[in-house]
């Protein structure tokens, strides 16, 4: 593709994105959704005005953008507001995610009994798509709350849930790895996994901190230049997320660390994110959702519509009923207790991304491409209808300034 080709396909993308933007508002649809509903049909799957190729070379872009938004995620994770949470704040991930994992693993199980499919990797599926389902996307939720200016003590929560629940997700996701092993017969196999996760995980923190403090040093060296500041955490953020994806390390959570250190140790932070929101926040939520959504395939609704719909009703049960057992033992308001399951309902990079890692694990080619299908699928459903719901939650929580504007 040539580089005029690509600023063609760029143009287009952030002109239409406009559009959406404005229209948006008069549909009382989210953003998120017209974004995704956009890039879905300008995209390779339906009129095709961006083709493929480009959607191929643009992943630097939706890495640029997934980036800054984990960030920003990560600093959402104030010690003065976990001081007085955390209690809540872990019951409630610990619970949606338990239970989520518990439901859809037990479907799934009990659906092998019609599905013809051998008792051991029905068992196998069943534990992979419990663990999978668990995770919440990290995008659309900071984008909704951001464009609703929605700020108290529900939001607050509910984005730390989001930021813990990417953690949580992986360790119960190689938890039923490690399972489906024994299963399999690949004795070892789940030990080294689950040591591999846990100091993935652990060195993922620990460079994410140490960019951290590193990036404090910048801030206070370009405290005479607003703009110097936010250049240079973005530099850092960039090079943190390439670094460590080039160690095999979690870039997600790489930079949800970075965001959390940065946040408690750095009043400067604030000015950035600052900036960020003024002149950046549009354009990287506006390319993120309409770039992935064109890597959604339609086809992959029609492969397996039975499991992909018991899949979604089970993850939103899960969910939603995990939220509220968790609030009620964490003795959470009543507006936790009914709104926070809906509010994470949305899925979408980690998803993928872990059904992806299943494609080229030893011992599971007869079912990988069965739950890449399905991942994919409910990708499609979770991120055009969760936004919706978080949505509602948000404003139904009473903490939205914006909720009400229109063109």
């Amino acid at each position: 593709m040539q580089p005029m080709d690509t600023l063609f396909y760029l143009g287009i993308i952030l002109v239409l994105g406009a559009c959406v933007e404005r229209l948006a508002p008069w549909l009382h649809m989210p953003k998120v959704v017209g974004y995704l509903l956009l890039g879905l049909v300008i995209g390779p799957e339906v009129l095709g005005i961006i083709p493929q190729s480009f959607v191929e070379n643009a992943q630097i872009v939706t890495d640029l953008a997934l980036s800054i938004i984990a960030v920003l995620v990560g600093a959402t994770l104030k010690f003065s507001f976990l001081r007085s949470s955390l209690s809540e704040i872990v019951k409630i991930t610990l619970f949606q995610s338990l239970s989520t994992f518990a439901i859809v693993a037990a479907g799934f199980y009990l659906l092998g009994e019609h599905a013809g499919i051998g008792v051991t990797h029905m068992a196998v599926i069943a534990l992979l798509l419990g663990g999978i389902a668990t995770a919440t996307d990290t995008a659309a939720p900071l984008s909704l709350v951001k464009e609703l200016g929605a700020n108290g003590r529900f939001t607050s929560t509910f984005l730390a849930v989001v930021a813990l629940d990417d953690a949580v997700s992986l360790l119960m996701f190689i938890i039923a790895l490690s399972i489906a092993g024994t299963l399999l017969g690949n004795h070892g196999w789940e030990l080294a996994s689950l040591w591999h996760v846990l100091f993935s995980v652990g060195a993922s923190l620990l460079l994410g901190a140490f960019a951290g403090y590193l990036n404090r040093f910048f801030t206070k060296l370009f405290s005479h230049h607003r703009g110097m500041e936010t250049i240079a955490t973005l530099g850092i953020i960039f090079i943190l997320f390439s670094v460590s994806g080039s160690f095999a390390l979690e870039p997600l959570l790489c930079a949800m660390s970075m965001g959390a250190v940065l946040t408690n140790i750095s009043k400067e932070f604030s000015i950035i994110e600052e900036e960020i929101d003024t002149h950046l926040a549009e354009i990287i939520f506006m390319l993120f959702f309409i770039l992935s959504a064109m890597h959604l395939k339609l086809e992959a609704l029609f492969a397996l519509p039975v499991a992909i719909e018991i899949y979604v009703v089970l993850r939103v049960v899960g969910k939603v009923l995990g939220s509220y057992l968790g609030a009620v033992a964490a003795q959470s308001s009543a507006t936790l207790k009914r709104y926070m399951g809906l509010a994470l309902l949305p899925q979408a990079g980690v998803a993928i991304g872990l059904a992806l890692s299943l494609q080229k694990t030893p011992h599971l080619e007869p079912i990988a491409s069965i739950m890449l299908n399905i991942v994919i699928a409910t990708t499609f459903i979770h991120e055009l209808l969760g936004p919706i719901f978080t949505r509602y939650a948000l404003v139904q929580s009473g903490e939205c300034r914006k909720e009400s504007k229109t063109p």
